[in-house]
């Protein structure tokens, strides 16, 4: 007889699946999985709504030795704002890795994935900053900027953040939800007062056109807005200048800040670089140097979103949560 079905909303998943320490060192596991492991992750689906500013990506990835894999639909509606909606929506289905059966419903409106795209941030930091960092420039100010300044913290000893967003007012907004959370922060009125002598940039914007052009030695950046084609943060010139570490490889050629360093000719198509999952395994090296400018692309896997769906069911089965349904 086939077991219920379990669905899980967003109140649910919040409550299971906080960022913390745990959902960092689950998605670093899952990095790890992606270098050592016969992992299946197929390139992502994607539709684009343009009328609307709309693009849905569908992920997935299987990975032995965990008992469930996850699809992910993930929309982002860069409108919604002027509607009073929220710009990133989405759900998970989890199925069974040994019978393909549903197991369960994940109606997380996006949470989950705004979890493990923070703790992939976390898990760069942790590999590729120097471990001494005091200062962190975020740019944008939307729930992602957010969620990687409170990553970060996790692990690292941060003393101050500082935002930048094209809408000062959400920048300033951004830096009193932080205070809320016991994080010093200030508005920056440009990109370079707020990366300036930073010792970490985090990018966090849909921008079409490059918002960061340089950088100090010793700094970390991690680009994460560059999830589609048309998307770019980073000037194809300080990327070719840094330490470039992809989420994985095949995928930042063709949509993330490689994919525009590649067009404009400042790194040639085939030049090989350290994907993040091999550098935790300890496969590639992270930073070698104090000196060193290091850069990760993280373009969105679909084995962070099975890693994170499997860590809430598990805590979901363990605490009886959700509603269950026989179908």
């Amino acid at each position: 007889m086939r077991d219920p079905v379990t669905i899980l909303t967003e109140a649910d998943l919040r409550a299971l699946v906080p960022l913390d320490l745990a959902a960092v060192d689950c998605i670093e596991a899952g990095f790890r999985a992606l270098a050592t492991e016969p992992v299946a992750m197929p390139p992502i689906l994607r539709l684009d709504i343009p009328e609307h500013r709309g693009e849905v990506d569908v992920k997935t990835a299987y990975v032995p030795g965990i008992d469930q894999f996850a699809i992910k639909i993930s929309p982002g509606f860069f409108g919604n704002a002027a509607l009073g909606l929220p710009s990133t929506n989405g759900m998970m289905v989890v199925l069974s890795a040994r019978t393909g059966l549903v197991q369960a419903l994940l109606l997380d409106n996006g949470y989950l994935t705004d979890v493990r795209t923070a703790a992939a941030g976390a898990v760069a930091a942790r590999y590729l900053s120097r471990t001494d960092v005091a200062t962190a420039a975020i740019l944008g100010a939307g729930m992602q900027a957010e969620m990687q300044a409170v990553a970060l913290s996790l692990v690292r000893p941060l003393r101050t953040l500082r935002i930048w967003a094209r809408d000062p007012a959400r920048a300033a907004a951004l830096c009193d939800r932080l205070a809320a959370r016991g994080l010093t922060a200030r508005p920056c009125a440009t990109v370079d007062e707020a990366t300036g002598d930073a010792d970490i940039i985090v990018t966090t914007t849909p921008a079409t056109a490059p918002i960061l052009h340089a950088a100090a030695p010793g700094q970390h950046i991690t680009a994460m807005g560059s999830d589609a084609e048309h998307k770019n943060e980073i000037a194809p010139a300080l990327l070719a200048r840094a330490t470039y570490v992809a989420d994985r490889l095949s995928q930042t050629r063709v949509l993330g800040e490689l994919h525009h360093a590649i067009a404009a000719g400042t790194v040639a198509p085939d030049q090989p670089f350290a994907e993040l999952g091999q550098i935790v395994a300890g496969l590639a090296p992270g930073r070698v140097a104090a000196s060193q400018i290091t850069l990760a692309d993280l373009t969105g896997t679909g084995i962070q979103d099975t890693a994170i769906a499997a860590l809430a069911v598990s805590r979901a089965r363990a605490a009886g949560a959700g509603r269950r349904f026989t179908v």
